[in-house]
């Protein structure tokens, strides 16, 4: 597996050691998505260490925390920057890899997108566009990939995480307590239950391509009424 990171290397290295502490394989690679020779490279790197693809992942995200209701939070440089990895980047990931997963034939790409990218919340409304594209280019690419390849998008609601606390700073707790009290299942995600939705459609989901699934305790029915 090859894991990338832009920043956040000492992340990297704890997740390619969690690698192989179950007997995996795993590449420390840095680079910038929204940089098409980046993604290039990314795969030339598993190409030359296994000779093959078979799955991608864009996990890469970028965002702006921002009060929807102030329109002049975001600018125009926030915008492409935040598409820049969000969508073009994945785009660049697929296009990049596309060549060496149709020679498997059996293949799958997983986006990760956002509930905010299906109910027009999350941390800003750049970010909450940006997912929205994401899950259209989802079923674009899965039209023009297959069937050698199948690409699927995960939606996560509210997952606790470093990210999303720092994020959200004072206001986390506020949020938290709503997504508890709102949703059928009654609390945010954890990062590993993302994971095995991830690993489910790459290995488990042969019929699925095109589609977004929500993993988001019910938050994309809407918040449960208040009782009386």
């Amino acid at each position: 597996m090859v894991v990338n990171y832009s920043k956040s290397e000492d992340a990297a290295r704890a997740t390619q050691k969690a690698c192989e502490a179950v007997g995996g394989e795993a590449l420390l690679v840095r680079a910038d998505v929204a940089q098409d020779a980046d993604c290039r490279r990314l795969a030339q790197a598993a190409l030359d260490q296994w000779g093959r693809i078979d799955a991608l992942v864009n996990n890469a995200g970028a965002t702006k925390f921002a009060d929807h209701a102030d329109l002049d939070a975001l600018s125009a440089e926030d915008f492409q920057r935040i598409y820049s990895v969000n969508v073009v980047g994945t785009y660049q990931m697929v296009r990049a890899c596309a060549p060496a997963m149709k020679k498997s034939g059996r293949d799958a790409v997983v986006n990760v997108s956002s509930l905010a990218g299906k109910n027009g919340m999350g941390s800003s409304i750049a970010y909450a566009a940006s997912k929205g594209a994401l899950n259209t280019m989802t079923m674009s690419l899965a039209r023009v990939l297959g069937p050698e390849i199948r690409v699927n998008a995960v939606c996560p609601g509210m997952v606790d995480t470093k990210w999303l606390r720092e994020g959200y700073g004072l206001r986390y707790a506020a949020i938290e307590a709503r997504y508890r009290q709102g949703t059928p299942l009654g609390r945010p995600g954890k990062p590993e239950e993302v994971a095995a939705v991830i690993v489910w459609l790459i290995e488990g989901a042969d019929l699925i391509t095109g589609d977004t699934i929500m993993v988001d305790s019910g938050m994309h029915m809407g918040l449960i009424p208040r009782k009386l």
